[in-house]
């Protein structure tokens, strides 16, 4: 059978309590419930898993992209065993690589291309960029308050000069993409894999649960405005932190919050494993 039973998170925004001090502390908080979890609609995303070097080799990188300490060692330590048991359980996998020339070719992406060209007309097509109406947009002042933030806010000039010389992005290892595993690189794409497949639960990994899987291209809220539902592997994330967060990874917790109340559940990367094995005793 397609639907088991999984242990399925999700965040009780209710009820708040107003003789306490502060209401909202008398939410339930993150509870756990055994749900179904229909694998022949469902798949794994694994978005944006894109190896950048080592610090030696991308200093800007890391200097700019604080996470990539944490990404490396989820990709080591996290992926090997999640994508082992998803397909072992015959779960799909479709990968949204982060932007760039090292996936064109694979075959996987090709097939993508194929379908959504088949599908192009159910696709409603991305809204173009807007355009400057200046005649010369470079002297505008949207162009220099785009300059003052690359310099100053993300990822400081000097980080934007370094980032020229470093090594290609490309997959972490870990994350390679099987032949016949599906590429998509962006929300028109893997909108048509999932009409092609039926699916209508994406369940993702990847990097950065607070950034790109929730607005870059694919993401979640492309891809629920779709009509899509959209959770995530607790473990198989991490987030874009500030000065005042990183310590505690709160930016996580928020982003994981908002999955629960915005997008679809939190699965916990043993539980959501055992129920997939356990599917098949």
């Amino acid at each position: 059978m397609s639907i088991i039973r999984m242990p399925t998170g999700y965040y009780r925004q209710h009820d708040a309590d107003f003789t306490q001090e502060v209401p909202a502390e008398g939410f339930g908080g993150w509870e756990k419930a055994e749900l179904d979890f229909d694998t022949a609609r469902s798949a794994i995303v694994v978005m944006h898993a894109a190896d950048c070097g080592t610090r030696e080799q991308a200093p800007g990188r890391y200097r700019s992209v604080e996470y990539l300490t944490r990404s490396n060692t989820i990709a080591e330590t996290v992926f090997p065993a999640l994508l082992r048991g998803v397909r072992e359980a015959g779960l799909r996998v479709i990968h949204l690589p982060f932007p760039g020339g090292y996936y064109q070719e694979l075959p996987g992406y090709k097939e993508t291309v194929a379908i959504t060209e088949r599908r192009r007309q159910s696709i409603v097509p991305a809204s173009p960029q807007p355009q400057s109406r200046l005649a010369n947009p470079e002297e505008s002042v949207r162009a220099r308050l785009q300059r003052f933030r690359r310099d100053h806010v993300f990822p400081g000039r000097h980080n934007a000069e370094a980032n020229a010389f470093a090594p290609p992005f490309r997959f972490y290892a870990q994350a390679e993409p099987l032949p016949h595993e599906p590429v998509a690189e962006n929300e028109a794409q893997l909108f048509a894999l999932c009409e092609h497949y039926g699916i209508e639960h994406l369940v993702y990994a990847g990097f950065a649960i607070d950034g790109c899987l929730l607005t870059s291209s694919g993401g979640m809220l492309d891809m629920a405005r779709r009509g899509l539902m959209c959770s995530a592997i607790r473990e198989a994330v991490t987030a874009i932190e500030t000065k005042e967060s990183a310590r505690n990874e709160t930016a996580k917790e928020i982003a994981l919050w908002r999955v629960s109340i915005a997008f679809g559940f939190v699965y916990g990367l043993d539980d959501f494993l055992l129920a997939l094995r356990s599917d098949r005793t």
